[in-house]
Order: structure tokens, then C-alpha cells, then sequence
């Protein structure tokens, strides 16, 4: 299948957002950065998980793509699978893990921007580690 991915002015695009989300490789990356949101592609390798954590301010709606796993919200467990969506809204202490033997894969919606613009990350190491270093701190409107 053709890769659908081309921008029609500078911060304008237009995405096939599953064919996109199953291409890629990198345990985090940042897709597209607004003003007022953004869009990240996540794959969690099989057994891994995204990690415990808190949004105080930022909204966070997920979009699973395949593979299937679970989300822990607020000490909730639900299970997720390709097709499911789950909206995080700020404040919430969440994670998600892969309880399959493939990649859970997802794209993910943050409002306002977590991540550095146009960041990658090809392990949650390396994501862990640019967050903790603070390489990957969202741009400031």
C-alpha cells in the first residue's frame, strides 16, 4: 500500500493515520505538533509497557491500532484492542501496557503538546532518558 503522507502548506497535513502508525519502528514519535495539540505515534514492543504517569495539564485521547494489551486508569484495568480508543483527561495517573506477542501499536492525541516537536525515540529507554534530560520538552506557545 502507498504511503499517503504530504503536506499541503507548512503546518497542514494529511495523514493515513493507520498505515502510517503500522510502519513505524520507534517505541515514541512525534508526528505533527500544533499550537494547541499533537499527534504521536506509539509501538510497545511485546511485554513493555508506555510507564505510569500523569498529565496535569494535558488531555490525551489513544487510538489503538493493533496488537492488544491494557490500560490502567486511575487503578482501573480495561482491556484494549485494535479498533479502541480511550480518552485520558488531564490528571489522570494512567499506563498501558502489551500483554501480547506483538507490538501494541497506537497513535495518540496530546492537548497541549507533552513532546519535543518532531522527536523520536526508537526504545522507552531513550524516551525516559531525553524526558528525564529534558530534551524533550514541548515547544511554548
Amino acid at each position: 500500500m502507498t504511503e499517503k503522507n504530504f503536506t499541503i502548506s507548512s503546518n497542514i497535513e494529511h495523514f493515513t493515520i493507520a498505515d502510517i502508525a503500522k510502519q513505524n519502528q520507534d517505541f515514541r514519535k512525534v508526528l505533527w505538533t500544533g499550537q494547541h495539540s499533537q499527534i504521536v505515534l506509539i509501538s510497545v514492543p511485546a511485554g513493555g509497557e508506555i510507564g505510569d504517569e500523569v498529565h496535569p495539564d494535558t488531555d490525551q485521547i489513544l487510538s489503538f491500532i493493533s496488537g492488544y494489551g491494557e490500560a490502567d486508569l486511575n487503578g482501573e484495568i480495561h482491556s484494549v484492542d485494535a479498533g479502541d480508543q480511550c480518552a485520558v483527561p488531564a490528571g489522570t495517573q494512567h499506563n498501558f501496557r502489551n500483554t501480547g506477542e506483538e507490538p501494541l501499536v497506537l497513535y495518540t492525541i496530546y492537548s497541549p503538546p507533552e513532546h519535543a516537536a518532531g522527536a523520536s525515540y526508537a526504545t522507552k529507554e531513550e524516551a525516559d532518558n531525553a524526558e528525564a534530560t529534558g530534551q524533550d520538552e514541548p515547544p511554548h506557545s
